[in-house]
């Protein structure tokens, strides 16, 4: 692809000058870009310009950034969100394995972005989607509990609840999922990775290979074993044994 097009949609007009002047000085592969405060003249310069890549901020005071994607008929474009908080919609994104800057935006994370755009640029339209579709749906649910985790594979994404997920294995930087069902998913993300997605949702770290769901542990044994609703068995490293039977024992009481 020899021409890359960006957008950006911000309400601040400081926010769209500063992101433009570091996309045209570090991302020099975007060869042409445009912005707006306006979220209506957003939609109708995805219509027209069609860009491959969309800046867009997600709380902004006509229509957030959210309700102007609900707008769109097909999104045929990557997007990378802006924001300086909003919690609750940062980890519907991570959940959908979506990209986002925070502000004030980091010129490293940027490239950073962009890098990963531009890796996967060809097949936005087969692979981007879903994750989309599972981001509109993590939007829409009532509860955290409820948001759907995008794992991408090489079988293509699945999605899954986390309490679907038993626990995960990690293997160099790969991640193996392990679910109520009795199947077993590979990804191509690192346990770390998904242990800062995942913390806020019952699941411990209790070894340098192992991520698990305290939902799921049936028991627990003083010599550093947990048995997991599978039966599978996980050890417990011995420097995380006390913060781990602390964990498990604050969630029983």
């Amino acid at each position: 692809m020899n021409t890359l097009k960006a957008l950006i949609i911000d309400d601040e007009p400081s926010a769209v000058k500063t992101l433009s002047l570091m996309i045209q000085h570090y991302v020099p592969q975007i060869t042409e870009l445009k912005a707006t405060n306006d979220p209506h003249e957003g939609l109708f310069l995805l219509k027209t310009f069609k860009p491959n890549l969309l800046f867009i901020d997600i709380q902004m005071p006509i229509m957030t950034g959210f309700d102007l994607l609900k707008q769109v008929p097909e999104i045929n474009f990557n997007i990378i969100f802006t924001t300086a908080h909003d919690q609750y919609a940062i980890e519907a994104i991570r959940f959908s394995a979506l990209d986002y800057l925070l502000k004030p935006i980091d010129a490293e994370e940027l490239q950073n972005a962009c890098i990963r755009f531009l890796q996967k640029v060809e097949t936005i339209n087969d692979t981007n989607k879903p994750l989309y579709n599972n981001f509109l749906h993590n939007l829409n649910v009532n509860k955290r509990e409820d948001f759907k985790l995008a794992l991408p594979t090489n079988h293509g994404t699945f999605f899954y609840t986390t309490d679907e997920i038993i626990r995960l294995e990690g293997e160099s930087n790969y991640s193996k999922f392990y679910f109520t069902t009795g199947k077993t998913l590979l990804t191509a993300k690192t346990l770390k990775e998904y242990e800062e997605i995942l913390s806020n949702y019952n699941f411990i770290r209790t070894h340098k290979s192992h991520l698990v769901n305290k939902k799921h542990i049936t028991n627990y044994s003083t010599d550093g074993i947990l048995t997991m609703t599978d039966n599978s068995k996980v050890e417990i490293s011995r420097r995380r044994k006390e913060e781990v039977f602390d964990l498990i024992k604050s969630s029983i009481q």
